[in-house]
């Protein structure tokens, strides 16, 4: 069975569990910076940007696998670029 999304809205209400699962996991480390959204946006922008035929099963994997720190550092840049942008 092939799932079809037809929106981006679509697919993240279909991997938000995973999402929030890696945000509850970054909280329970002492991370409570990074939003279920920032987990999102990241995976987009780094992970998936010019992925080819991915599978839900591949994004959870990401969701799940991809590195705290990383998450974070993502973040962190974000924040330091609104900064230097509302200057």
């Amino acid at each position: 069975m092939e799932n079809k999304f037809n929106s981006q809205n679509e697919l993240f209400n279909k991997v938000k569990p995973a999402l929030v699962t890696k945000r509850n996991e970054m909280i329970r480390k002492g991370i409570k910076i990074v939003k279920v959204t920032d987990i999102w946006e990241y995976n987009k922008e780094i992970n998936w940007r010019k992925a080819k035929g991915l599978t839900l099963a591949g994004l959870v994997n990401d969701i799940l696998n991809t590195d705290d720190k990383d998450y974070l550092e993502y973040v962190v840049s974000k924040i330091e670029e609104s900064d230097e942008n509302g200057r």
